[in-house]
């Protein structure tokens, strides 16, 4: 044997060798394999169902921001409404005020009317009685200075009780 090599050990090392790849590729490469594919599926299975309830959970935002849209339309539509009530309630009550204040311009004025009237009717009647009391003193005086100077002083006391 040149070089001290010794082919039978070689051989017997290189069986040892397979017998160990073997041995451990039974042992512990397949169930390392076995492991990290479960794993793995475990793993893609989770990211699946992360995936789905972040699907759903997106969808489900959308539906609730639909739905807000939905209610804030809903919302400013009712305002608009009431504010839109709330004008015809305030022009009808504008409308009877004025209606009212009309009612009491007029009812002033009629009574106005009634009064001025009645102190027309009245002065008639004093300027009537006055007229007589004149007429009856002048064919009572004799003369016609008299009678102008009668006149005169008739109405100067008419004119003072008048005022008094």
């Amino acid at each position: 044997m040149p070089l001290n090599i010794d082919f039978q050990q070689i051989l017997l090392h290189l069986f040892n060798f397979t017998l160990l790849f073997f041995g451990l590729y039974f042992l512990l490469y397949k169930p390392v394999k076995q492991f990290m594919k479960k794993r793995e599926d475990y793993y893609k299975d989770m990211q699946t169902a992360a995936d789905e309830m972040l699907q759903k959970a997106e969808s489900a935002k959308a539906e609730y921001e639909g739905k807000l849209r939905d209610a804030e339309a809903e919302i400013s539509a009712k305002k608009k409404a009431a504010a839109d009530e709330m004008e015809k309630v305030r022009r009808a009550k504008t409308e009877e005020a004025e209606a009212a204040a009309q009612k009491i311009v007029e009812d002033a004025k009629s009574e106005g009317r009634a009064m001025r009237d009645q102190i027309v009717n009245a002065a008639r009647g004093q300027i009537t009685e006055m007229v007589e009391e004149i007429a009856r003193k002048a064919l009572i005086a004799e003369d016609d200075s008299t009678t102008f100077d009668a006149f005169l002083e008739a109405a100067e006391r008419s004119t003072r009780d008048g005022e008094s």
